[in-house]
Parts: C-alpha cells; structure tokens; sequence
C-alpha cells in the first residue's frame, strides 16, 4: 500500500510539472514576516487585528507564503526558525514544547495521560485549545494562514496552559467572491532510509456570491524511515540490577539453560526491519463561511487527521545483549507503533452592536491514541525479574525452589480518549478610540479516559475456568489475572490479558470557569498604557482504578483484583485567582516602538493515582516517612520584560530586541527514583523555584531588490533558584518534621540524595543560546521565468533533558549498573543526560512561471544525527535524533 502511495506522489509531481509554462507572472512576495510596509502581516495576539511590530510582546509569525517557502508542514519544521524554543519528543505527536526554558523535564508516553502535567505552552487551532499532557497534537501545516509564536505568559487572554506561551495556528477562511485552488505534490528520498512524498490539494469555492463560500483542503504525507531494527539477543545475566532474585544455593545469581524457557535462547529475528519507522498525515478540513446580514457572519468548520507511526523513533548506541551498533538502528523485542487522530468541529459567530464587535466562538474535539511500546529491558531492571522469573530469593512465586526464568520480551500498550468542549464570548470597543477595552468569558470542559497497560508479566496466567484450590491442588506455578476494582468507574470492565502486571484505567479531566478583561489608554498619541486581569476557577477530578500483580494473593488463583478505588478517594480540587499584565508602550517615531510589561502565567494542578506512602524510616519498624498527596497544586511565572521593535534606514531593515527575567515558582516537577526508596511508581509533586533571564533579537535586512535575510537569536539563562526537600510528614517516624536524608532499603541504610537537585543547576531543555539565520534572493530570468535560490542555518547549543533532580544516566552508582562492555545499565526510566550543541542547514532552489512553482530542496543537508532528547524510558539508553538529509522536488499550482 506505501508503495502505491508513493507511486501516486510521484506521478502527482510528475502530473502538476507537465503542463505548458506560458506568460509570466509577476515576481514572487518576499517573506510577509520580511515584508516592507506596504505588506506586513497582521497578527491577533492580542485579540485584535494587528501589525506584527505594533504588538508590545516578543513575538514571532509565518505566513502561508512563508511556511510553503520553507517547506515546513509539521512541529519538527516549525521550530527550526522559532529560537527559544525547543521540543521534545519521542515521535510525531508524542512531545511536548517548552519556551524560554521553562521546562520541569520531560519523559512523555507511559502514564502521561493519567498523571502528566499540563503543558504550559498553549497549542491553538483557531481558537481551539488542542493541548494535552505530553503529546499536543501535531497539527498538519495545510492552508494555513499563519502561524504565530506568543512568548511569555498569555495568561490573560489565553489562560491557565498559557503561562510560557501560545502556539497559535491560524487556518485561511472561506473567501465569498474569488474562485481559487491550489494543488501541490512533493516526492523525494531520506538518506539511508525509504522515500517520501505528499500532496494536498485546496478548492475555495463561492456558493453565493457575497453571501456563502465554502473552503477545502485535503491532504496526505508519507514521511519514509531511517531506522533500522537489526538482529539482537537477550541474555539473562548476573549484572541485571534485579538479578538478586535469582539467588539459589550459591549460584551467584546465574542461571542455566535448564533454568529458562527454550533454553534461555532469545532474539528478535521477526522484527528485523530496514526504515522501519515510517510516519503518514492524512486529513482534510472544511469551513462554511456564511454573511448572514451586514456586519454579521458566521464559519463552521470540521476538520479531521489521522496520524499513524511504527517503530521507534529513538536510536540506540548497543543491542539488548551490549553489543555495538552503527547507523541509526534499533533492536526491538515487540512491535511498536503510535495511531492518533482527532475531529474538531469548530464554530465562530462575528458581528456587531453598534460600534462594539461581539464574537461567539466554540469548539468540540474528540481524540483517540492507541500506541503500543516495546518495554523488553525492563527485564534488566530491579524488579522485571520479578515478574519473570519464579523461585530463587522471590518470596511470592513457588518460594525456595530453584529459579524458573519465562520470555523476557515485554511492552506496554495504551488506549486514550479525549475530548475538549470550549466556549468563548468576547466584545470589543472600536480599534479607534483613545480607550480601547476587550471583554469576554469562557468555559471549557476537559476530559481523558485512560486505559494502559504494563505486559511484563511472563509467569503463566492460571486458568480462569479453575477455582483457587483447585489450581493449588495442582501444584501448577502460575498468577491470576490482574483485575480493576469492579467498584470504581472504569473504561474497560473486568480482567485485564495474560500478560499484564500494572496497568491503570482512570478517567481526569477539568472544568474551567473565567472571565477577563483588557482595556489600552492613550495617554498621548503616542504613549498607551495596557492592563488586564483574568479570573479563573477550576474544577478538577480524577476516578478509576489503579491495579497490580505486586500481591501474594496473585499467586495460584485464576483473578487477582488487587486494583485501588480512585473513586472512594474523592479526588476533588478547586482552584481559582486571578492573573494580571500590565504594560506601557511608546512611539518615539513612526516605526519605532518600545514597551515594558509585567505579565502573569499559571497552568493548574493534577492528580497521581492517588494518595501513597513511601521511603521507609532508617529505624524499626521501618515506617514509611513520606505520605505523598493524591493531587499536586498549579504552579505560577511571573515576567518582567521590556523590548524595541524598529525599522531603520528607510525601513530595509526591521529590528526588534527584547529583554526579561522571569520566576517560575512552586513548579510541578514529575519524580521518578526507586534507587533511593521512592518506589517503583512516578508521582508529581510542587517543587522548587527557577530564575530564568534572556534576551532574543530578531533582525530582517532588505538590501537590495529581491534579497532577504532574517535572522534572530536568543540567550537563556535558566537556573533552580532553591532546594526544598521532602519533608518526612508521617507521624511517629524517627524523621517527621524534618528534612529526609536516609532510607532503609535492601535490608541497609542509605543516605537519600537532595531529591530537587541543587541551586544553581540548569533547567532542562534550555540551552544557554540559539540562533537561526537565512537567505533568500529572487529575481527575474529569460523568458519571464521567476527564479529563487534560498538557504538557511540554525544552531542549538547543548541542553539537558531532565532537571537536577535526577542522578545522571551516564554513571554507575544511584541504582545504575554496569553491563558488559563497560556500559551502564539504567536503573530508571528517568535519567539526566545532556544532549549536544548541534546546527541544521537547509537549501531551496526553484522557479515561478505562470501559476506553477517547482522548488527542488533539502533538509538538513549535511545529515546530522544529533539528538534531542537522549533518555532511559525504556531501561536502555536512546536518543531520539533529527531527521537525517530528506531532498525532493515540489510542484504547485494555483488554479
């Protein structure tokens, strides 16, 4: 089926090049976000329409013009020429964006949905939040009129996942009176991977004329993979951190094949794949424009995408067995693969009464993930044994005999639905008044239903059919399956498969309540002051149940229903506040602006799964010290910044310079630390303090006819402010009230480490500096043909993935071992690595004649491998990288 998509792309491209060039047109528009000032772009991030240099706040837009010239239809393209920006992934449509280095750390997948944070960064559709922890969709770029940037907190008009800023895409409305289309086709290859090729075709069609239009865009991508699933063994050894569970009669922990199912002989000889992580976009939008009286219209618009992904999308440096790899390869035990698509069925109504504009917009989204992950080296970890194996030092399955090992091969599986209702009602005084005022309310309603499961149990599930005593009776070695609390609310009724030891079925969400108001003075006509406030109430919720095989009553029964009552729990949290900016602007001259603003963000609390108990006191009886709360509180940035925003000699060159420091406190921080007695399960709690200051400059030079450069570049220094501790708050402990510093585990007493890192360190994915830089010239040929030739540069320097939280993954010691080769064993899915500076290139080549653009180009033209974010999340160390060097050719045509 690929390969006939790929044919079709081809002869798409082929189809839209072979018809006959004609009369020339006139020569192309320069960038809209290079543009002079008869063709700036105008921008909403204020709820108004806008020049880009007249918005006081650093921001950032690409045009529909922009974004085809740099052929950029997806995250991973966009942010290529948005510094301060950075984004962490482990896939398409599996990240998470972060803005001036305002990141706690990511991990992403596992559990993300039932206990992740949310973003901070607020992702828009229109007007649409499209947000959700860990993975915001990946919006195809497909007709869309612009995207715009929004850095800093928007708290007052965005709100609560606004605090570090907005991502806004802006889709192209129905036009009433101009037929026009376009039709587009790329085809071309991936170094050292498989080919790629797209097509989108859009129609605006006038129904009547002035009076109803209707808009279609239809499209569809396929991206070819570039990592290869070589051959690899597994091999059960003593150096696997939970090997201690195979301790028999002075075995050192080693096993024989007698020991193991088929002989302890293990490989992925079926999944050897070349490129096999490919990635396909399909979807499509239309919206229904319609003039119902003067001054009055209203848009409906339905779009839908459907993202589908296989294998992994990280790299790894050693195969299962510690072996050496080259090239972008992987070795996975279990097929990995990531479905997720969404429908939004959005509408706005505009109009007027008397001179103030009203607009009424809504939206419904309904999205579902369906993702499954290989989790095969979690059988290296502390407890995988635990499940795997029975006998040996295990004290639940067939104790004091000798050890038995099952399949090693294990994955997780996870199926998630969301839906998103949102309301908004908003008026406004007329753009001409010395006073200018905005007002309006807004509603939303937040909802996840989350079904994941963890199969690493390779123990033989006792038959169902059987009672308890007569499975006993048999002596046959075996767990029951584990099961949900029938008493709690549940997506999934019943016993969960054979395979699965943990596993959480629990439903979140949130309903959201605010009002806001923003009103511009005019002192002078060219001093304005700006200042609004937001008032916010949150209801949040979470039920379900949450369920393991960590029990000895799962051992020789048919069903184990260890699952807790999430319900029975309450888990219930109200927040509610306000969130305030306040800015001066001033025009000293026409085209120059400098502003001052103070602005607050926040992004609410969430819940664990439930409340817990943890880190066991130093002395008997071995109490735990630390009672963990079921929900965790929002956290909130403050931001002081001031900027200029400049044209100079005679407007061929824009410049704009901004400057703010900003206190992010109280930050929900995930942790994750079994190594120091925190239990093998990840909680959130409220952290630490960050101070983050910077600078971004943002230049565009116009020096002669025809040939643009722009270029901006950013310093960030975000650092941990202070360095709070776990306070030990279980009455009777030997610690409580104080700061936790040890912890009884292994039958031994060990010092626990500053659990929030130190002051000082550097935040995760905030690299000090990045920089971006390019070029475009065009000009007229013989023939009236329209040539351009472009290229640009950017450069990330290096960062780290996780906070100081976390002890480094590159070195033993803190629950990490060392495997053959000298190679370190993770001891957690969580693990600080620091990434490498790295810079990406990119060319365009092409003509216009005619209503036809032929482009040849490449991305990441000198193939770097670098990663972005390097991990442990599944008990091995991998990087996911760039994309290696695609080119191609890409053919449009306005119809």
């Amino acid at each position: 089926m690929k390969s006939r998509f790929m044919l079709s792309c081809a002869a798409a491209a082929v189809a839209l090049g072979s018809g006959e060039l004609a009369l020339a047109q006139s020569a192309p528009q320069a960038d809209a976000a290079a543009s002079t000032s008869s063709d700036v772009i105008i921008v909403t991030a204020q709820r108004r329409d806008q020049s880009i240099q007249d918005v006081p706040l650093t921001l950032q837009a690409f045009s529909t013009d922009t974004l085809s010239k740099l052929n950029v239809t997806s995250i991973d393209g966009l942010l290529k020429y948005t510094p301060n920006v950075t984004f962490s992934n482990n896939g398409p449509g599996q990240g998470a964006i972060f803005l001036r280095g305002l990141s706690a750390g990511f991990a992403g997948q596992q559990s993300s949905a039932t206990i992740g944070g949310f973003p901070n960064v607020a992702v828009y559709l229109d007007d649409q939040s499209m947000q959700f922890p860990a993975r915001n969709v990946d919006i195809y770029v497909a007709d869309i009129e612009r995207v715009e940037v929004l850095e800093g907190p928007q708290g007052t008009l965005f709100g609560g996942g606004a605090q570090a800023g907005v991502l806004r895409y802006i889709t192209n409305k129905p036009k009433y009176n101009k037929f026009e289309g376009r039709l587009e086709g790329s085809f071309g290859g991936t170094a050292q991977g498989a080919a790629n090729g797209s097509f989108n075709a859009m129609f605006n069609i006038p129904v009547i004329e002035d009076k109803l239009a209707i808009r279609a865009v239809v499209y569809a991508d396929h991206h070819g993979g570039y990592i290869d699933n070589k051959f690899s063994t597994f091999t059960r050894r003593p150096s696997d951190l939970g090997s201690y569970y195979l301790a028999y009669q002075g075995n050192g922990n080693q096993l024989t094949p007698d020991q193991q199912v088929r002989q302890g002989k293990y490989d992925n000889n079926s999944l050897v794949e070349d490129n096999f992580n490919p990635v396909d976009y399909t979807g499509g939008r239309v919206a229904v424009g319609w003039k119902i009286a003067p001054d009055w219209d209203l848009l409906v618009t339905e779009a839908y995408q459907k993202l589908e992904s296989k294998g992994t999308f990280a790299a790894q440096s050693y195969t299962y067995d510690y072996q050496p790899l080259t090239g972008l390869s992987s070795t996975l035990f279990a097929p990995q693969y990531n479905k997720d698509d969404y429908t939004n069925t959005a509408w706005t109504l505009n109009g007027k009464l008397g001179d103030f504009k009203v607009i009424y917009t809504g939206a419904y989204l309904t999205r579902h993930i369906s993702q499954q992950g290989d989790y095969t080296n979690y059988a290296r970890s502390t407890y995988g044994i635990f499940y795997q194996c029975t006998g040996g030092a295990n004290y639940y399955w067939n104790v004091g005999k000798a050890p038995y090992c099952y399949e090693p091969t294990s994955y997780w599986t996870d199926k998630v639905r969301n839906t998103h209702e949102s309301h908004e009602f908003r008026i406004s005084t007329p753009d001409s008044g010395r006073i200018r005022a905005i007002a309006g309310a807004y509603y939303e309603n937040f909802k996840i239903q989350d079904n994941q499961d963890w199969d690493y149990k390779t123990i033989p599930s006792c038959d169902p059919s059987l009672t308890a005593d007569q499975i006993k009776n048999a002596g046959t070695v075996c767990m029951g399956l584990v099961a949900p609390n029938p008493n709690a609310t549940l997506n999934v009724q019943g016993p969960r498969g054979p395979y699965v030891a943990f596993g959480e079925d629990t439903q979140r969400g949130f309903k959201q309540y605010a009002q806001f108001l923003s009103v511009d003075f005019d002192i002078l006509p060219n001093l304005t002051i700006t200042g609004g406030t937001r008032h916010y109430y949150y209801k949040e919720y979470e039920t379900g149940s949450v369920y393991s095989s960590f029990n000895g009553g799962c051992y020789q029964v048919p069903v184990c229903a260890t699952g807790s009552n999430l319900d029975a729990q309450n888990l219930q949290a109200h927040y509610s506040g306000f969130k305030s900016k306040a800015t001066i602007t001033w025009k000293p001259s026409p085209g120059t602006m400098l502003y001052a603003t103070w602005s607050q963000g926040f992004r609410p609390g969430a819940f664990n799964r439930g409340s817990s108990a943890r880190v066991k006191d130093p002395l008997p009886p071995h109490a735990p010290q630390l009672l963990v709360s079921a929900a965790y509180a929002p956290d909130n940035l403050t931001n002081w910044e001031g900027g200029l925003k400049t044209d100079l000699f005679d407007r061929k060159v824009t410049f704009n310079l901004s400057a703010y420091y900003m206190s992010w406190d109280n930050i929900q921080i995930g942790f994750f630390n079994p190594a120091a007695g925190f239990g093998n399960t990840a909680f959130a709690v409220n952290g630490p303090t960050y101070h983050i200051k910077g600078a971004e400059v943002q230049i565009v030079a116009r020096p002669a006819a025809g040939l643009t450069f722009q270029g901006s570049a950013t310093y960030n220094d975000s650092k941990q402010a202070n360095s709070p501790c776990f306070i030990a708050n279980n009455p009777g402990v030997s610690s409580f009230g104080k700061c936790i510093t040890q912890v009884f585990s292994g039958g031994a007493v060990k010092d626990v480490q500053s659990p929030f890192g130190t002051p000082g360190s550097i935040t995760p994915f905030s690299p000090h500096f990045q920089g971006n830089i390019r070029g475009r010239y065009e000009w007229t040929g013989k023939g009236g043909v329209e040539w351009f030739v472009a290229g640009g540069v950017n450069y990330t320097s290096s960062y780290f993935n996780q906070p100081g939280t976390y002890p480094s993954g590159d070195e033993a010691g803190n629950g990490n071992g060392v495997g053959p080769n000298g190679i370190i064993v993770p001891g957690t899915t969580v693990l600080r690595y620091k990434m490498k500076g790295y810079a990406l290139a990119d060319a365009q080549v092409g003509f216009t004649r005619d209503n036809w653009t032929v482009t040849l180009f490449g991305d990441n033209i000198f193939n770097s491998h670098a990663s972005t974010f390097t991990n442990s999340s599944q008990f091995i160390k991998t990087s996911t990288v760039v994309r290696p060097l695609t080119y191609g050719i890409k053919i449009a045509t306005k119809l």
